[in-house]
């Protein structure tokens, strides 16, 4: 059997920029080299942690399986790039090469690549064991939830920390959504966790019941899946969607069980059924 030790979900509402990841980091200066995304990241598995009443130093046997959304970037940071990589109004790759790509901030990949948050959690938690990161929809974490249970049946590992977050109010990730019909006051910035554990590994408030993965191939340049999630979010969470329909299910008494399905616009679906322990 496996056990829901904890969940949480952070969303934020239209109107808020940050996120204050302070009391969970081990150095406070590690700040300066965060995104909202991992910010985001930190508290919801921060919260997921201590709703369980487990410490900081999770070790070798707990796993990080996490889904992060569409690389953010705002457009001024941007500007200054494309300005100086022009030449008679034409994007010039030798002068991007030369002269761009330097306008960029030094510590602005840091805070966009989609592999960060995995980082901060495991520093800031002190998680060693396995680790996978997929991205960008809530198709992948459908796909880290599928592996974070193979590993807890196999006995690999006792615990597996389950993230999604997305940074989705910017200028990058809000053009790419427009372009497919979707507007930015769909979205929303959003990181949830789901601290799953073998039988045996901590008090469990829920469990996994059944689980299942499928993808149906398609042509991209043809068409993009329709997006179809229930229970609805009310809002485009991006890959925190299902784990943030588990966290509020949790936080609302788990009254019977919860039948979540999604049908991203990569093509993978997902099932699965969570029920009181």
């Amino acid at each position: 059997m496996i056990g829901v030790l904890g969940a949480s979900s952070v969303v934020l509402r239209e109107d808020e920029r940050a996120c204050d990841p302070a009391e969970f980091l081990v150095s406070r200066k590690s700040r300066k080299f965060m995104g909202l995304q991992d910010q985001l990241a930190v508290v919801a598995v921060g919260r997921a942690l201590a709703s369980a009443g487990l410490e900081r130093a999770q070790g070798e046997r707990t796993g990080l399986f996490a889904a992060v959304g569409y690389i953010p970037f705002e457009r001024a940071d941007i500007d200054p790039v494309l300005a100086d990589s022009l030449t008679d109004g034409r994007f010039d790759v030798l002068r991007f090469g030369r002269e761009g790509y330097t306008r960029a901030h030094p510590l602005l990949t840091f805070r966009c690549l989609p592999n960060m948050p995995a980082y901060h959690v495991s520093a800031n938690f002190d998680v060693r064991g396995p680790c996978m990161v997929g991205y960008p929809g809530p198709g992948q974490t459908y796909l880290a939830l599928d592996e974070a249970r193979a590993l807890l049946e196999e006995g690999a590992i006792d615990r597996a920390i389950v993230l999604g977050v997305a940074h989705q109010r910017n200028f990058l990730v809000e053009h790419h959504h427009e372009r497919i019909g979707v507007g930015p006051e769909r979205l929303r910035d959003a990181g949830a966790c789901v601290l799953l554990a073998r039988d045996g590994q901590g008090r469990a408030r829920a469990r996994l019941d059944s689980l299942r993965v499928d993808y149906t191939s398609f042509d991209p340049l043809a068409e993009i899946p329709t997006l179809r999630e229930a229970p609805a979010a009310g809002a485009e969470l991006g890959p925190a969607s299902p784990l943030a329909a588990v966290a509020a299910w949790i936080d609302g008494g788990a009254r019977g069980p919860l039948e979540h399905r999604v049908d991203a616009r990569d093509g993978l679906s997902g099932r699965s059924r969570w029920v009181t322990s």
